[in-house]
């Protein structure tokens, strides 16, 4: 029990020393993840329909 409350007491120390991003760089990065969630998106799904196109067109 002794180790789990020193880990706590550690750990909350060492929370104190974090540089936490501000309010409207969490926006900014989350606006970024975003935009190259979809970029990527798109990018594979055009892929996929190019793929897609040129194997029917192999077979058929």
């Amino acid at each position: 029990m002794n180790k789990i409350v020193k880990f706590l007491k550690e750990a909350q120390i060492e929370l104190k020393k974090v540089s936490w991003p501000t309010w409207e760089e969490v926006n900014r990065s989350t606006i970024i993840v975003f935009l190259t969630v979809i970029l990527f998106t798109l990018f594979i799904f055009l892929a996929d329909k190019a793929i897609n196109f040129i194997v029917q067109k192999a077979l058929g």
